[in-house]
């Protein structure tokens, strides 16, 4: 390629970028427009990245608290013991086994009740009534029932001298946390699905009407020879300008959102969602997001853009060889 060439090409990209960010101004209302709605767009969706992981941090904390407790018999042998805890280690979702004495129980029960004077009177005054216990800590509390499935064998019902801790309010309890985690992951990724979709829509509309303002324009550059990529290029680079602005108004408004928020409510936790967390993982990963707003935005406006002016290349390409074949007929 000869330099002449290249300098043809910079020359013709550098066109096409300062026609694209002219056409932002020259449409400035339908910009504006079309800049709210992403906004609103990567706004909400960063907010939902943030909330999930915010949500994932609290539930992981829960999840880190949830054992499912097996309570063992006084006249178990050691031989048993050990066979019972051999058969969890196999169970996939078991992460960790804690093996508590009657001894330690009670150590711990006294430990846990030492300004209640009544429960340690009432404990001392017996044999130690609390039974050795195996602790198991799940991966996925959502797969508990794997394990609940192996402990109601006939064979080590035998070996327990209560029902598991895994039973009862605190299975529905469990059950529950861990509905509400699959449900909200899922609500997270349509809402997002769904955003995008409204905000590429709109720009689509936005281009189509700034195809029809200047359509006499395109058709003449169209007649006169111009490329394909000389018409769709300023488009590309006006929706793309789109994403850039709405990129840095949507992370200067989420971290405003953050400092008021941080001045303006004395609580640090709100429901499942630690506002402390989040704060502290917006701060760590701002950049990251920052680029990924950048991305998003980008990259919604440049497909937006590509379908639009796709159905008017389609429609033109088709005028003009119909207007090559009447001047061939003439």
């Amino acid at each position: 390629m000869s330099r002449q060439t290249r300098g043809r090409k910079f020359t013709t990209i550098m066109r096409i970028f300062k026609t694209g960010f002219i056409n932002f101004f020259r449409n400035f209302s339908l910009s504006v427009a079309a800049t709210a709605v992403m906004v609103v767009t990567l706004t909400i969706v960063l907010f939902f990245v943030i909330a999930n992981a915010t949500f994932n941090h609290s539930i992981q904390e829960i999840n880190d608290k949830i054992n499912v407790s097996v309570y063992l018999k006084d006249n178990i042998s050691e031989d048993k013991k050990e066979g019972l805890m051999q058969d969890l280690r196999s169970l996939s979702n078991v992460k960790e086994l804690k093996y508590v004495s009657k001894e330690d129980a009670l150590k711990q029960y006294r430990e846990d009740n030492k300004d209640n004077l009544e429960l340690l009177l009432a404990v001392s005054q017996t044999d130690n009534p609390l039974p050795a216990t195996i602790q198991i800590k799940p991966k996925d509390p959502s797969r508990n029932e794997e394990i609940k499935t192996v402990l109601e064998r006939s064979d080590i019902k035998e070996l327990q001298s209560d029902e598991t801790s895994y039973s009862g309010d605190r299975k529905e309890a469990i059950d529950k946390i861990s509905t509400a985690t699959t449900f909200f992951k899922k609500a997270v990724f349509v809402s997002v699905v769904v955003f995008a979709f409204i905000s590429m829509l709109i720009i689509f509309n936005t281009i189509q009407m700034a195809i029809f303002n200047r359509r006499d324009e395109l058709r003449i550059m169209r007649l006169l020879g111009a490329s394909t990529w000389f018409i769709r290029g300023p488009f590309i680079v006006e929706t793309m300008f789109y994403g850039v602005v709405s990129a840095v108004l949507s992370i200067v408004i989420c971290n405003a959102l953050f400092v008021v928020q941080e001045q303006a409510f004395d609580s640090s936790t709100l429901g499942l969602l630690d506002i402390t967390y989040a704060n502290q993982y917006f701060a760590d990963n701002f950049f990251i997001f920052f680029g990924m707003q950048l991305l998003f935005g980008m990259s919604i406006g440049a497909i937006s853009a590509l379908i639009a002016t796709k159905r008017f290349l389609r429609f033109s390409n088709k005028s003009h060889i119909l207007w090559r074949k009447r001047q061939q007929t003439l």
